[in-house]
């Protein structure tokens, strides 16, 4: 497995995307701005891809993980699919040039609106997450005079052994419904007119580092299918979802050939196309989040440093306490500290890092924030009025601003004062 943001190396003490001074870009573009690099989304996609190779397969990259148009570009020209949850995401995959024949729509509350421009877009299919989803877009398909191709998303019941917040396939979770009673949706599928039921979809939970709940809720998968066959369903796609771990401190997520393998044994005799919604593992650590520090406070019973950069911006560590690794974008000779790395939002839960070793910084150096691109800028808010970071692409030499920052002026956009008072 590649080294945890191995694109983000530094050289005579200044850290680098490919060859590009992160420096030159926070000076160009300003703090806080999210980096990523182009080499390495291409390779995190190619590798990925390349694991499957001995399967017949569509890579379809979750775009809740990050939906920068420039991001998604780079995987449309890769080949890529994209898995979504919402129009909104529909649309930005269509914008950047995507094939709506490897789009799967995913998502617990599907809206009739969703629905129809979906079928009007022509998507591969519909990951149904209840029998009242499924009998709205039979209605929908049916009001278009279309048929709708759909798969249940299942829950095999495996623990995931992850952060509850990100773990979605077991009985109690919100997604999908239990592989028993799922038999009887599919046979109610199976006879209404406007839909079509063409494969099965599973996904169990995010930053998985052990292959083996994987492997069961493949092997449960696949003994689910052979029953839909047998009840005369034309399964041909079984969706896996995606949810392979990265490397954030110390974590030893499998590779993509030895994640590759698990599911396919998994599924081993099914003659179907594997399905793959990698979200984090593709973009997470070709992503950093550049911020500059403001202040020094010392306080007897801490160390903090106040950095431009905050929870509005990155809410991973105040949101599911995660870790997230820090570097000095210039590395010099300094005292080491233990600090506190917050942000200027009026909450206490507003911090990048607790109790964190690091070089004593100055006011104006600039700090990376690590493995920051999956879940970085599309959880971003305006919380406190703060506008959103710019995001910047690198490609070896050069870079381009994929995201402009956001203005003051941009913040009341579609806001009115009413004329009475």
């Amino acid at each position: 497995m590649a080294t945890v943001n191995d694109r983000f190396t530094h050289r005579n003490d200044a850290m680098y995307c490919e060859d590009v001074a992160v420096r030159d870009i926070a000076d160009a573009v300003g703090t806080p701005v999210y980096v990523y690099s182009l080499a390495q989304l291409r390779e995190a996609y190619q590798r990925f891809d390349q694991a499957f190779a001995a399967s017949r397969h569509l890579v379809c990259f979750s775009v809740k993980a990050n939906s920068n148009l420039g991001v998604l570009r780079a995987f449309v020209n890769e080949g890529s699919g994209f898995d979504i949850v919402s129009g909104g995401e529909l649309f930005r995959v269509l914008k950047a040039g995507a094939d709506p024949r490897k789009v799967v729509f995913s998502g617990v509350g599907k809206t009739r609106d969703e629905m129809e421009y979906a079928l009007r877009a022509g998507i591969l299919m519909f990951n149904v997450e209840s029998e009242q989803e499924m009998e709205a877009l039979n209605e929908v398909a049916g009001g278009m005079g279309v048929v709708a191709p759909m798969s249940f998303r299942i829950n095999p019941d495996v623990d995931p052994q992850t952060h509850p917040y990100i773990s979605t396939g077991m009985k109690k979770s919100k997604f999908g419904i239990g592989i028993d009673p799922a038999a009887e949706a599919y046979r109610r599928a199976i006879s209404l007119p406007h839909v079509e039921v063409v494969g099965v979809d599973c996904h169990i939970g995010s930053q998985l580092t052990s292959t083996s709940p994987f492997a069961d809720a493949a092997e449960r998968v696949r003994a689910f299918v052979e029953v839909l066959r047998r009840e005369g369903a034309n399964i041909r796609y079984v969706d896996l979802g995606g949810g392979l771990g990265i490397r954030y401190d110390d974590e030893e997520p499998p590779d993509p050939e030895d994640y590759a393998k698990a599911l396919m044994e998994g599924v081993r005799g099914l003659d179907v196309t594997l399905v793959l919604e990698p979200g984090r593992s593709m973009v997470g650590n070709a992503g950093i989040l550049v911020t500059r520090v403001l202040y020094l406070k010392r306080t007897e019973a801490k160390n903090f440093v106040v950095v431009d950069g905050a929870m509005n911006d990155l809410v991973r560590p105040s949101l599911y306490g995660a870790f997230q690794g820090l570097r000095p974008v210039d590395r010099r000779e300094a005292e080491p500290m233990t600090a506190d790395v917050v942000g200027p939002i009026c909450e206490s839960g507003d911090f990048l890092a607790r109790d964190r070793d690091i070089q004593t910084p100055a006011p104006g150096d600039l700090m990376a924030v690590m493995s920051a691109g999956a879940y970085g800028f599309t959880m971003a808010s305006n919380y406190n009025t703060r506008p959103r970071a710019a995001e910047v692409l690198v490609d070896g030499k050069e870079f381009a601003v994929v995201r402009e920052r956001e203005t003051l002026e941009g913040l009341l956009a579609g806001e009115k004062i009413p004329a009475n008072l």
